[in-house]
């Protein structure tokens, strides 16, 4: 009875105290104890009763230790993490891969502004620019956390190749070009010079720097491993001094345009060495204040100025990583931002294969070429949809099923 009232009292005595908080769901247990084990006087029963408390509630916290995407989630609706069924992934990049891919097309399809001004070559390069950036993080994030090159480039060739083939075999029967011409499509390295395009797939060089970047980050980690990643900020440097020294501010070729897929390295090597804080410094209008430099460094107008346009890209979704406008957020990681980044791809590959052909209206006069925008629009998001889950989907699914077929070999 005696050690029942003590108890009683040193209940009573912490509430008073805490200001009659209860105790956690998960911490009550001890407190239903037989008091005479944790209590053998007043005082000293007293002290071991808080220390138990403090002790489970503090079992009772989630663990600190964050992962960079977990930590991301935390700061604001923008930088949720989402884990899809392979690997996590940062949702804002979602909102990026959607403006990325839009303003292509709006650069291609749209009359934006007065010709004399440029704007749709700007808007354009501005979301290549975007694009490159993104693909240099993803796959310099990929690599790091799995090294292992075979299954890198598995992953790869499924998810770029297939695409990109069926439309080169589309474009070789419509055109039929030469045999080097059709190789060299093929071979992922009709953007080097002499150009070697076909009319209706110009736009495919920039899957010859894509590919090109894969083989080229795939040998320094099969050399040096992870920390072969470590030489991609010094390639960047090495190609914008490149640029800067042929006068190439703008260009399809590998050497003097891979420096905004490199730039996006550069992002992934920060985020991966100094992940998101709460008490994060970074401006949230960073961001939009990149993207709007961004669209001047991209003007032909904008001179030297344009050298810098892979790292402000780079700014630009670098700093929303860390920082991001919350009304922009709810846009950047919606429904509509992931479907459109989902099909990003193939809209991509697609809308100016289909621009080429009568929906184009290349040959009408300027009211019917934009009036057959809309039919343009419909059936490139048709083809699009139709494209990314009955054909990219289920092929990007078997490389992953034979990548764990491989794995289980190996151990057995």
């Amino acid at each position: 009875m005696r050690q029942g009232a003590i108890l009683r009292d040193c209940l009573s005595t912490k509430r008073r105290r805490s200001g009659a908080r209860r105790l956690p769901e998960g911490c009550r247990s001890f407190a239903s104890e037989r008091p005479s084990r944790f209590i053998r006087c007043g005082v000293l029963g007293r002290a071991n009763h808080l220390r138990r408390e403090m002790s489970c509630k503090r079992n009772c916290r989630k663990s600190s230790d964050l992962t960079h995407e977990e930590t991301a989630s935390r700061l604001a609706p923008s930088i949720q993490a989402s884990t899809g069924t392979s690997s996590s992934r940062l949702s804002v990049l979602d909102g990026w891969r959607a403006l990325s891919i839009l303003l292509v097309i709006a650069g291609h399809w749209l009359p934006i502004g007065h010709a004399s001004w440029e704007l749709n070559a700007a808007v354009a390069a501005s979301g290549m620019a975007l694009f490159f950036c993104l693909s240099g993080f993803l796959i310099t994030k990929l690599l790091h956390s799995d090294p292992t090159v075979r299954d890198f480039l598995v992953k790869r060739i499924f998810r770029i190749v297939p695409l990109a083939w069926l439309a080169m075999i589309i474009l070789i029967v419509v055109n039929q070009p030469n045999f080097a011409t059709s190789i060299a499509n093929l071979g992922f390295y009709a953007n080097l010079p002499p150009a070697r395009l076909m009319e209706g797939g110009e736009h495919l060089w920039s899957l010859c720097v894509e590919v090109q970047f894969y083989l080229f980050a795939a040998l320094l980690v099969a050399l040096c491993g992870r920390k072969g990643l470590l030489l991609l900020p010094i390639a960047a440097v090495g190609v914008s001094a490149l640029r800067i020294s042929d006068g190439e501010i703008i260009s399809i070729v590998t050497w003097h345009r891979v420096d905004e897929i490199l730039a996006g390295a550069c992002v992934a090597l920060v985020w991966i060495n100094f992940p998101p804080r709460e008490n994060s410094r970074i401006p949230a209008w960073l961001p939009p204040l990149a993207i709007l430099l961004l669209m001047v460094a991209s003007l032909p107008q904008a001179g030297a100025f344009g050298y810098f346009r892979p790292y402000i890209a780079a700014l630009a979704i670098g700093s929303s990583l860390y920082a991001f406008p919350r009304m922009l957020g709810k846009i950047w990681t919606g429904k509509a931002a992931r479907y459109i980044a989902e099909i990003s791809y193939s809209l991509y590959v697609w809308h100016a294969m289909l621009q080429a052909t009568p929906l184009g209206g290349n040959e009408q006069d300027t009211i019917v070429k934009y009036l057959l925008r809309v039919p343009l629009a419909l059936a490139t998001w048709l083809l699009s949809h139709l494209s990314t889950r009955h054909f990219e989907m289920p092929l990007t699914k078997l490389g992953r099923r034979l990548i764990r077929r491989k794995v289980g070999a190996a151990a057995n």
